[in-house]
């Protein structure tokens, strides 16, 4: 479990596909400061398993589930992606509860600065539409925000905005991101149990075919 609160910027430093899978090296002297094998650190918003640790890096197996749902199916060497290590009972809850299970990704539309903030707006699937609220919180990227505005039709499409400070672009990937780029979206965990509940009582199927289901995608989560 995360809260949202990213501690560096790291670097992807070595990529190797295995099949369906694939294996990832990240640069990130915070995150793997006390690291040990089998902790998790959220990468961008996915939370991995750490396989190996050598000096300053760690490297984390990624599912084909992960790739189908996350932008980490196009990690490139050289890439930059927010990291956090896992919370600690007892930690302040700086953020909001973020399990690092990525629901899917979304492209940025466009982004308008203010005297000493920009707002950044990201398309938003019809699957994943009813589970952001405007004031509620969202993951995006691994990030803890609060969605400030949501809009659109079925016919035009769905988009959500935030509001990002100056710490938030110059702390995250956040500040890197252009019109185009994709970034993952994690919806608030009560939002998706409260989804679930109505696909019960409205007689959807059981399995899930009225709407998409949350993915996991923790290397960890199936242990």
């Amino acid at each position: 479990m995360f809260t949202g609160i990213i501690e560096e910027i790291g670097e992807i430093t070595r990529v190797q596909q295995h099949g369906d899978a694939a294996r990832i090296t990240v640069r990130g002297p915070i995150a793997v400061e006390g690291a040990k094998h089998g902790d998790s650190i959220s990468v961008s918003g996915v939370c991995l398993t750490v396989v190996a640790l050598e000096r300053d890096e760690f490297t984390a197996d990624v599912m084909q589930i992960t790739l189908d749902t996350s932008t980490l199916a196009g990690a490139e060497i050289g890439a930059h992606v927010n990291l956090e290590r896992a919370a600690q009972v007892g930690d302040r809850l700086g953020g909001h509860i973020v399990q690092g299970h990525v629901d899917g990704t979304a492209a940025v539309l466009g982004t308008r600065d203010g005297s000493a903030w920009r707002v950044v707006r990201f398309a938003l699937s019809p699957e994943l539409a009813p589970l952001v609220a405007r004031k509620g919180s969202i993951a995006v990227d691994g990030t803890s925000l609060t969605v400030s505005d949501v809009g659109g039709t079925a016919e035009d499409g769905y988009w959500f905005e935030v509001s990002l400070i100056p710490e938030t672009l110059a702390a995250t990937t956040l500040g890197q991101r252009g019109v185009g780029d994709r970034v993952n979206i994690e919806t608030d965990i009560l939002a998706r149990h409260v989804e679930r509940m109505l696909e019960f009582r409205s007689g959807a199927d059981a399995g899930g075919g009225a709407s998409a289901p949350a993915a996991l995608d923790s290397t960890e989560a199936l242990a």
